[in-house]
């Protein structure tokens, strides 16, 4: 590798943007994923984190819609790249 074909690649690395992911982007996605819970657990009338005996439907699309978040918080933690 020749000196200007390092220079282009060295000025090219330079100029491309950090990624900051990582556990700090794990957690606040799970935040997030939380948030949204207790929303849809609200606008069903009902509290998140308390114990239902007969679950409604609503309740279920709420459980399955958080499951689906985590498991995107969890590509984002796991996967995404940390400077």
């Amino acid at each position: 590798m020749n000196f200007k074909s390092l220079a282009a690649l060295t000025l090219a690395a330079s100029a491309a943007p950090l990624a900051a992911a990582g556990p700090l982007a794990y957690a606040v996605c799970q935040t997030g994923c939380n948030t949204l819970a207790v929303s849809c657990y609200a606008a069903a009338g009902f509290t998140f984190g308390v114990t239902i005996v007969a679950v409604p439907p609503a309740i279920i699309g709420c459980n399955v819609g958080l499951g689906t978040c985590m498991a995107a918080c969890a590509v984002v933690g796991l996967f995404a790249p940390t400077p």
